[in-house]
This record gives structure tokens, sequence and C-alpha cells, in this order.
């Protein structure tokens, strides 16, 4: 049972202040007032669990909400009470981090809490997003359908994310393997093959590859402290106001990525935005809430203006087209579904559609950077063979004559 904190007067009007175990805080007044103390204020106390790594609370994995959401929409459709439900699923979660947090909002909706506002109280574990959805499908009584198509919603996302995640997987190692391949040979090859070739004339590439082994060796941890100060500073810039806004120019505009980035962006806003928009959700509410739900402040911005424009009773698409970051395609959909007052479907197909082309996309950039990073590995360890091999082949064909 969850441990509440409080304050309270007592008959002589005295303020007294502790701690009270019970089952909701309507139960932890009830039991002050036998007690003949006056509330003032009860609180819960609510250990997070925390990562040990960096001290903010652990989020709950997106599947594993999905999942949920898809069970309990199960479970109210065959007539089981809500609390009844998040008891049940509290007591099966796989995930210790999803079971606690099942059982507080278990606890609050008990306690006289609507179930989206108990969400609201886990952002680590419930976005802004769901618990907005949540909420419209209380008050209009379909929460059953919000649930199933939140559970939709979440599957897709993570799909998607995970096929970014996967494709990346491939390159990555190949790089390390390079990175670690020249590292090794610069560390410990060439100081060998060096003690060989003392007293050569050597060319200019076999004297760089020298110099480069010998900063490796006297000054590597000076190197690596560098790098990881270019690194820190790097992270703290981007992190900071004029950062983010540097960053969000940049990641629209990588060469190769750049474009799979915006059309990932822009299918998490119109799948959001749809998804908010289908379940009763305002269309200005839905505009900012799906606006922080691209996650770049270029695009943001370009929400913002357009619900500027929906705002004075205006189109929703000509802004958007403005800002030259929708493609033309897009915008054009969206201006005919305002005018067929279809916007909420067409804004799921749209994400539909896009994020099947973005995955094959993302497949083939990474097919093709595949090939890129081995000529690139092979082209480095290529240039050190060089310069050791031809001092050695100049030594042997002296030594001949």
């Amino acid at each position: 049972m969850p441990t509440f904190a409080y304050k309270a007067r007592n008959a002589d009007g005295e303020q007294v202040a502790g701690q009270l175990i019970a089952d909701s805080s309507l139960a932890a007044a009830r039991m002050l007032d036998e007690r003949s103390l006056l509330p003032i204020d009860v609180q819960e106390q609510r250990p997070e669990a925390r990562s040990l790594l960096t001290g903010q609370a652990r989020r709950v994995g997106m599947s594993k909400i999905g999942m949920m959401y898809e069970q309990l929409a199960d479970l109210l459709r065959a007539g089981v009470p809500i609390l009844r439900a998040l008891e049940v699923l509290g007591q099966q979660a796989s995930s210790p981090a999803l079971a606690r947090v099942l059982r507080e909002v278990r606890d609050d909706v008990s306690g006289g809490d609507a179930l989206a506002d108990a969400m609201m109280k886990h952002p680590h574990a419930f976005p802004e997003l769901h618990a907005s959805m949540v909420r419209a499908g209380e008050k209009g009584g379909f929460l059953e359908d919000v649930l199933t198509n939140l559970s939709e919603f979440v599957a897709r996302q993570d799909a998607l994310k995970n096929k970014f995640i996967g494709a990346l997987i491939y390159p990555c190692v190949l790089l390390f393997g390079a990175l670690a391949a020249v590292t090794f040979i610069m560390a410990y090859v060439v100081p060998k093959i060096r003690q060989v070739l003392e007293g050569q004339n050597l060319p200019l590439l076999t004297k760089a590859v020298f110099a480069i082994s010998d900063l490796m060796q006297e000054h590597g941890l000076l190197l690596l402290g560098g790098i990881a100060a270019v690194v820190i500073a790097t992270s703290a810039y981007f992190h900071s106001q004029h950062g983010k806004s540097t960053w969000s120019r940049v990641q629209l505009k990588l060469v190769g990525l750049g474009k799979i980035y915006t059309m990932v962006a822009i299918c998490r806003f119109c799948r959001v935005f749809g998804t908010l928009l289908n379940n009763g959700i305002p269309i200005l509410q839905a505009l900012k809430v799906a606006k922080d739900s691209t996650g770049n402040e270029v695009l943001a911005a370009a929400v913002d203006e357009a619900a500027e424009n929906v705002r004075h009773g205006e189109s929703l698409a000509r802004p958007l087209g403005a800002s030259k970051v929708f493609p033309p395609a897009i915008v054009d959909m969206i201006a005919v579904a305002e005018e067929s007052n279809s916007l909420d479907k067409v804004l799921v197909e749209i994400a539909n559609t896009q994020e099947e082309r973005t995955a094959r996309q993302i497949d083939f950039t990474m097919r093709m950077l595949e090939p890129l990073l081995l000529m690139f590995m092979g082209v480095m360890i290529a240039l050190i063979a060089i310069a050791l091999l031809v001092p050695i082949l100049r030594m042997a064909t002296t030594g001949m004559k």
C-alpha cells in the first residue's frame, strides 16, 4: 500500500505532520479524521525507480506500453471494471517498472482520479499524447477504442524506430572494426617495422604514418582526452537553446540522411495529429501535442505557424507549404482533406504510405553505406600498407644491387 505524508491540525489548532499507510488519499483523510485531525495537505510519497547511470526515472519500453494498452482494451470490452483490469495487468506485467507504474495508476484511480490524470503523473511511462487521447476517450465514452488505436499507433512507431536502429547496426560494426584495426596497426605493428627502417630515406607518406604512430604512442591519453573534451563540448552546445536550433537545421540537411530524418519526423507528426483528431481532440490542442512529437524545432515552428492560421480561421496547408519543409505532395493532400473534411483519415493514410516508402529508403541507404564503409576501411589499410612496403621494397632493391 502507498505511503502518504500529511499536514494536519489537531483539536488545539496546532499543526502536526507525519506519514501513514493507506489504500488511497481518501482513505488517508478518513484515518486522519478518526484521529481527530483536520487534514491540510495529504501527498503520496512515491520512490521513483531510477537509472544507476543517469539518476533519472527509468523509462518503460514503448513496446510494453503498447501491449498493455491492447490488453486493457480487451479487458474493458469484456466488462472487467477498470480498477480490476489495472490490478490484473500490474500483477502480470513482465517489467518491474511497468508493474510499479500500473499499481500507482490503479491507486490514483481508486482515489478518485481520472485514468488520464493518473497517467500524467508518470511522464517517463506515458507521453502527453497518450494521456490526451485517453482523456478524450474517457469524456466521449469510447475509451476501449482509444486504447486500441493507441496500441496500433505505438506498434507502428516502434516498428519504424526498430527498423532504423537495426539498419544502423551493421554499418556501425564495420566502422568500429575499421577504427580498431587501424588503431592496432598504428600502435603495435608500425613501431616494430619502424625499427627496421631506421636511417632510411623515407617517403612522405611513410613519414606521415610514423608521425601518427608516435602521436598515438606518446600522447595517446592526451589524444583521447582531447576527443572526449570535443565530444562533451559539442554535446553541451547542442543541448543549449542556440545549439538545438542549429542541430534542427543540420538534421534536415544531412547528406543522404537529411531526407530520411525529415520524412520520419513528418510521418510521426501526421500519425500523431491524425490519431488525435480521430479520437475527438480539438484541432488546436491536437496541433500543440503533435508539434512536440516532431522532435525538430524547424518543423515545430512550421506547425506553430499553421496553428496560428487555424486559430484565425484560415487554412492549415498554406503555412506548411510555405515552410519549404513539408513536401508539396503531402501539403496538397492536406489541403484537399481540409476541403473534404476528412483530415483525420487522410493524415493517418499519409503516415501509413510515407512510412513504407521511408522504410524502403532506409534499406537502400544502408545498403549503399555498407560498401562505402568497406571501401573506406580498405583505403585506410592500403595506405598504411603502401607507406610501410615502399621503403622495405626500396631497401631490398638497394641490397640486391
